[in-house]
């Protein structure tokens, strides 16, 4: 059997290498998180957490807002006279999503899904509408996004506020 002296020379370049392109990674990661707005360390996302919560407490005092056992928040805008969704149907609507600083993040019109299958603020908020209906919605981190947050967009535990015209219960 022949042994190879490992070649010590080689094995440190290749360390160097290693830990240049880790540092180059991390300097790029958090240089795309400063620059994106998102929480990067664990005091900015309680921050987040704390500012959602003390926006819904304040929130739900003011007039014409309604709060649901999950911790829901809406606002009936106009009311609808059509059918009502249940969560295995499939729903038409246009939509605008904002952070609670008025941020904007998606908006959509005719827009077309399965009621089960988006976050359970969306669930829960749509099966109190009816066609026609538009509400604006004050979703809680929990029935959002929680702590994962959704890409850039939305950092983790953040509270969301749509605005949603339901247009169709069924398919488009």
């Amino acid at each position: 059997m022949v042994t190879r002296p490992y070649n010590m020379h080689y094995i440190e370049i290749n360390a160097m290498t290693m830990t240049a392109r880790l540092s180059r990674f991390l300097f790029i990661a958090l240089t795309l998180s400063a620059l994106t707005g998102c929480p990067q360390n664990s005091a900015e996302i309680e921050q987040q957490r704390q500012a959602g919560i003390a926006f819904l407490a304040a929130n739900a005092k003011q007039p014409g807002v309604t709060t649901t056992a999950s911790g829901l928040q809406y606002q009936v805008l106009k009311a609808g006279q059509g059918a009502t969704p249940k969560a295995t149907d499939t729903v038409t609507v246009n939509y605008r999503g904002t952070l609670i600083d008025g941020k904007a993040f998606d908006s959509g019109e005719g827009i077309s899904f399965p009621l089960d299958r988006v976050i359970p603020g969306w669930t829960e908020g749509l099966q109190l509408m009816k066609e026609g209906a538009q509400y604006r919605f004050f979703i809680p981190a929990e029935l959002a996004y929680g702590e994962a947050g959704a890409g850039r967009a939305i950092p983790p535990h953040a509270a969301l506020i749509f605005e949603v015209d339901l247009i169709k219960v069924g398919q488009p």
